[in-house]
C-alpha cells in the first residue's frame, strides 16, 4: 500500500508549535483487480487524531509510542470504522482493519475490503473528525481501473459517490 498517500495536502509542522492551519484528512481508495479486493488508506494529522481519540475514550493515548500497541491498534480501529462506511454497487461491505503507522506529520491507517471483483458505484461516508473541529475537509481519492476520480468534502457534508 506504499505510495497510496499523498504529502501534497499537508505543510510542514509550525517550528516551536504544534498548530497548523488547516484540518483535513485524505482518504486514499484503490480498487486491485487481480486480489479482488479494495485497499484503503487514512492519513490524519497525529496531533488531530491523538486529541479526538483522547477525547473520544476519555483516556490518555499516545499514538507514536503507546504503552500497549494491539489497545491503541483497537482505539484506532474502532474510530475509523465508526466514521468511515463504504458502499459497493449498493452493497455495504465491512472494512479489515490491516494497521498503522507514522510518516512525517500523520497517521497512515490501512484498511482492505475482500471480494470485490468489480467497482461501478461507490459511495463514501466519511465522517473522520468533524467531532473534533467543524473546519475539517475531508479528501477522498478512488482508483479504480486506472481511473483516479477525487472529491472534496467540507463539515457537515459527508457522502459522495463515485460511478465508474
Amino acid at each position: 500500500m506504499a505510495g497510496l498517500a499523498s504529502n501534497a495536502f499537508f505543510s510542514p509542522p509550525d517550528k516551536g508549535h504544534n498548530v497548523h492551519p488547516f484540518y483535513i484528512s485524505v482518504t486514499e481508495i484503490e480498487h486491485d483487480v487481480n486480489q479482488k479486493s479494495l485497499e484503503i488508506s487514512c492519513k490524519i494529522f497525529t496531533d488531530d487524531f491523538e486529541k479526538t481519540l483522547r477525547q473520544n475514550c476519555k483516556c490518555p493515548v499516545d499514538i507514536l509510542h503507546p504503552k500497549d500497541k494491539a489497545a491503541m491498534d483497537k482505539l484506532v480501529s474502532d474510530y475509523i470504522q465508526k466514521n468511515l462506511f463504504f458502499k459497493i454497487n449498493n452493497k455495504s461491505v465491512s472494512l479489515s482493519y490491516v494497521g498503522y503507522e507514522q510518516i512525517e506529520e500523520a497517521i497512515y491507517s490501512y484498511w482492505q475490503v475482500n471480494n470485490i471483483a468489480e467497482v461501478n458505484k461507490m459511495i463514501v461516508v466519511n465522517n473522520i473528525l468533524y467531532d473534533y473541529r467543524k473546519e475539517q475537509v475531508n479528501i477522498v481519492h478512488v482508483t479504480v481501473k486506472g481511473n483516479r476520480k477525487s472529491s472534496k468534502l467540507n463539515y457537515p457534508d459527508n457522502t459522495i459517490s463515485f460511478e465508474f
